[in-house]
């Protein structure tokens, strides 16, 4: 039985690394208990802010058997999205890298039903369900879980060999595997940077981000308007923030992606600052047409542009 397990554990791996996933690490599908004491505490602490979704489906978010009839297996994968490619103009409102080419919940999703088409097809019939982010699945949690690395003290799951710099996405399927062990050891040790670079002072402990407070939920997850205690400290974010991450000593050894997918469209990184607080509705489906940007909407973009410019 051993061997079974090991050899199919082998092939979703290197399919997955043929599929342009950065790494794959296998779990065994359980209950989350240490998860549940720390997730209740940050909704308790509301940390959430306006994510209401997050405190839906509490039993779902830790025990992936709820979301998978008879789960035996999480596969957890990365997917890198960096890149050494900017914005022109240094005076124009900013977009995360991770929003500059296409949604990557649609390009993740595409590789997660190959990878499970290639599991049907080459070990038989297997059951599952593919994540990206969209669904009730503690990623960050199934990740260390099998071996892919820790979290940091800005809570982003960070790799020794690669950064923080890419995406997380699972598949839970009935198929007993090998699995990996969990990565326990923590390299930030004594290291405070991403604590002190975050302008808005979300990183409130270390491991512990104030959802509310964060730049990232401010520009795409708030649908109010933006408080007026936030001016000045947005360092000129319009979507998204990569702060606690560009100062991240380990994302040293990102290295650029090789997903076309996720290659900027020449307009987005040409974009004056002029270009964004004039933008057209028109423009903005154009440019941002099948990306992560869509969000926000037009109007949510338009509030976060107008709000850093406002006097």
């Amino acid at each position: 039985m051993h061997s079974k397990t090991t050899k199919y554990s082998q092939l979703i791996k290197a399919e997955a690394l043929r599929l342009g996933f950065m790494a794959c690490g296998i779990s065994k599908a359980t209950f989350l208990e240490e998860e549940a004491p720390r997730l209740e505490q940050w909704l308790k602490n509301n940390h959430h802010g306006e994510m209401s979704y997050m405190e839906n489906h509490f039993d779902k978010r830790l025990d992936p058997r709820l979301l998978v009839e008879d789960a035996k297996s999480v596969i957890s994968l990365t997917l890198n999205y960096f890149t050494t490619e900017n914005q022109l103009d240094p005076l124009a409102p900013k977009i995360s890298k991770y929003a500059y080419g296409e949604d990557y919940h649609t390009v993740i999703k595409e590789k997660l039903k190959a990878l499970l088409a290639f599991i049907n097809q080459e070990i038989g019939e297997v059951g599952g369900r593919c994540f990206v982010d969209s669904a009730p699945v503690m990623d960050k949690a199934w990740a260390q879980k099998s071996g892919l690395g820790w979290r940091g003290k800005n809570s982003n799951l960070i790799s020794k060999e690669t950064g923080s710099f890419f995406f997380l996405a699972e598949l839970i399927i009935d198929l007993e595997l090998a699995y990996d062990s969990p990565f326990v050891a923590d390299h930030c040790g004594s290291c405070t940077r991403c604590i002190d670079a975050c302008p808005t002072e979300a990183i409130v402990a270390p491991y512990t981000v104030d959802g509310s407070k964060c730049i990232s939920y401010l520009t795409i997850e708030l649908k109010n308007e933006i408080p007026v205690t936030f001016k000045d400290k947005m360092e000129n974010w319009m979507f998204g923030c990569d702060i606690c991450q560009d100062v991240c000593p380990w994302n040293r050894f990102a290295t650029p992606h090789h997903e076309t997918a996720f290659n900027p469209p020449t307009e987005l990184l040409a974009f004056k600052k002029a270009d964004l607080i004039e933008m057209t509705d028109e423009v903005f489906k154009r440019v941002f047409k099948g990306s992560a940007v869509k969000r926000t909407k037009f109007t949510g973009l338009k509030r976060n542009i107008d709000f850093l410019n406002r006097l």
